[in-house]
């Protein structure tokens, strides 16, 4: 699939104005929505081809570790979201108590993980990243950083402050659709809920 997204041509977004300029007059030009709707595909698929190359490097090094994606999915959202309930967990994961309980068990034997009780409240047990679990994250994270700063090295000194300026407007747009959305929630949230 990654091969096949390497092998769109850049000008994709334009692909389909000029066919409709080629075509004759009897084809309706392309809208402002067409051309925006096409750039927006453009930029879906130059994100998730990065994205998958970045995923592919740092998960060649999980499977040396033995740390299965489900096991680094909750490390992530654990370091996301910060250390939570067991029952708050499996809601993010998207599954039943005792699931949750299961992968967590195998998680925390490996060091992965670690079940504290809270001072206040002896009976709530929060699950956060245990050593093992943050060495997980840090290697896959400084992997994840090498390979862009690397990436970023090819790029000529004239286009680096424009790559810059448009990854802090797609942040900018990441972070009002974060604000908006009532499922996402962060760490400073409350974590009894």
């Amino acid at each position: 699939m990654l091969h096949d997204m390497r092998s769109i041509p850049e000008h994709t977004a334009s692909t389909n104005a000029q066919e409709a300029l080629e075509s004759g007059p009897d084809v309706p030009y392309p809208t402002k929505e067409d051309a925006a709707s096409a750039t927006v595909e453009a930029i879906l698929t130059e994100v998730a081809s990065w994205v998958g190359e970045l995923r592919c490097a740092s998960m060649s090094r999980l499977v040396q570790s033995h740390v299965s994606m489900s096991q680094m999915h909750v490390l992530w959202l654990l370091q996301h979201h910060g250390a939570m309930p067991m029952s708050k967990l499996a809601d993010l994961l998207g599954v039943s108590l005792s699931n949750a309980t299961g992968i967590i068990d195998r998680m925390e034997t490996n060091k992965l993980i670690e079940r504290v009780r809270v001072p206040d409240d002896r009976r709530l047990v929060l699950v956060q990243p245990g050593p093992e679990g943050r060495r997980a994250v840090s290697q896959t994270e400084s992997t994840k950083r090498d390979g862009m700063r690397s990436v970023i090295g090819r790029l000529s000194a004239s286009e680096r402050p424009v790559v810059l300026e448009a990854l802090r407007s797609l942040r900018r747009a990441l972070n009002a659709e974060v604000e908006s959305s009532a499922t996402h929630r962060h760490h400073f949230a409350d974590i009894t809920n």
